[in-house]
């Protein structure tokens, strides 16, 4: 099937098939290590069920981290080998795929839960709020104004730290007509600081929202700024505080940390086609006006769309429509078989993360002005964009909880 993708995206299928063969034996190599008990077993009763002592408690999530290692090691250390799996490399293949089928995951959980999973998803809007009208403005002006960027820099930059990093800084470098350079290297310092996150913001999210977790679930999808990262993140996040709940006596309905995740960076994904419209009207007729040149116009919102998100609303209707139609026992099939598809919801998971670290080439990166452009990144996401996330979860989210199990 991939190889089918590969043609339709004008790749060589031959060269694909048997670099791609390569690059999932690796990454599922990852997956199996980061089940291993040591390093997955989270409560006293599984480590004493698997007969060992100690573990890490990563959870079986820590999987996509061990991927990440993996892709990691093989790009700053076996270069020439990183450069012959670069056709199996897409990351932005990889995760767009795994939230379509994400999608029906997401029906499944909320079909019995309607009021509430309505309640998320209203709330998930203030996430649109908080991205473009809040964060936008003020990393463009950190760029502008703190660090001497041009705008041709400076908005691909602000899209990239605010929105949905890597789709939104390609999508407003198109828009503005951006040297092909300026989305690239921007998109390169997403991915590195969104490895960072997702190693460090779940484990913050378990030790101080354990009794919020959709508040840490809502905070992952507008802290961590790519897709892959950010539902990577959420699904790190709701098996560390589900396995804390359970220390504790609570046992969650799973699905909802997740879920909450996604619908919030999803909301924020829709937009990008509309986002890119409005800066390509602003740079086309004011920024940046050539003679001649033809206004915007508005069929571009469709071109600069994000298509992949379609695949996601068409399955959650497919799902939730059957969910809310079937009997008990079809019912029952359904979300069996729907578990049966998140297998590969997460096999896809694996492949992005492989595939993030196999396009982080530190040196490549650093020599190409990497600096300067981490700076901007730094000063914006952890001195505000991280908090205001955290202050917006926790207003919208705040004292609402997963059903419990029972």
């Amino acid at each position: 099937m991939l190889s089918a993708a590969a043609f339709l995206l004008g790749d060589d299928v031959q060269r694909f098939a048997v670099r791609f063969t390569v690059a999932f034996a690796i990454a599922y190599g990852a997956w199996l290590l980061g089940n291993w008990a040591h390093f997955a077993a989270v409560t006293p009763a599984e480590e004493a069920k698997f007969g060992i002592s100690w573990s890490f408690r990563l959870t079986n999530e820590g999987g996509f981290i061990v991927a990440l290692l993996a892709g990691l090691v093989i790009a700053n250390f076996f270069p020439a080998f990183a450069a012959w799996l670069k056709a199996a490399i897409r990351p932005e293949l990889y995760i767009k795929i795994a939230i379509v089928i994400l999608g029906a995951f997401i029906a499944v959980t909320v079909a019995g839960k309607l009021t509430l999973a309505s309640s998320v998803m209203l709330r998930g809007v203030a996430a649109i709020v908080e991205a473009y009208l809040i964060y936008w403005p003020v990393v463009y002006l950190v760029a502008r104004k703190g660090f001497g960027f041009s705008r041709e820099w400076s908005a691909p930059l602000a899209s990239g730290v605010s929105i949905c990093g890597v789709a939104a800084a390609i999508a407003t470098g198109g828009a503005i007509r951006a040297r092909p350079q300026v989305p690239v290297l921007v998109s390169s310092l997403v991915v590195i600081f969104a490895v960072i996150e997702v190693l460090i913001l779940p484990i913050i999210a378990q030790a101080f929202m354990a009794h919020e977790p959709l508040v840490a679930a809502a905070w992952m999808g507008l802290a961590v700024k790519t897709d892959g990262a950010a539902i990577a993140a959420g699904g790190i996040t709701q098996s560390l505080i589900e396995a804390k709940a359970a220390a504790e006596g609570v046992h969650y309905q799973s699905g909802w940390i997740l879920s909450v995740t996604a619908t919030v960076k999803v909301f924020i994904d829709i937009f990008i086609g509309v986002w890119a419209f409005i800066l390509a009207y602003v740079w086309t007729n004011y920024v940046n006006p050539r003679p001649g040149a033809p206004k915007a116009k508005a069929v571009e919102i469709w071109e600069r769309f994000p298509k992949f998100i379609l695949g996601f609303i068409v399955t959650f209707a497919i799902a939730l429509a059957l969910s809310l139609g079937a009997g008990t026992d079809a019912s029952g099939r359904l979300t069996g078989a729907v578990g049966e598809v998140n297998l590969l919801r997460v096999i896809f998971f694996v492949l992005t993360f492989f595939s993030i670290g196999v396009m982080s080439d530190f040196r490549r990166l650093w020599q190409d002005g990497l600096g300067k452009l981490a700076a901007v990144y730094i000063v914006s996401l952890f001195g505000f964009v991280i908090w205001v996330g955290f202050v917006i979860s926790w207003l919208f989210f705040a004292g609402i909880k997963p059903p419990l199990a029972s």
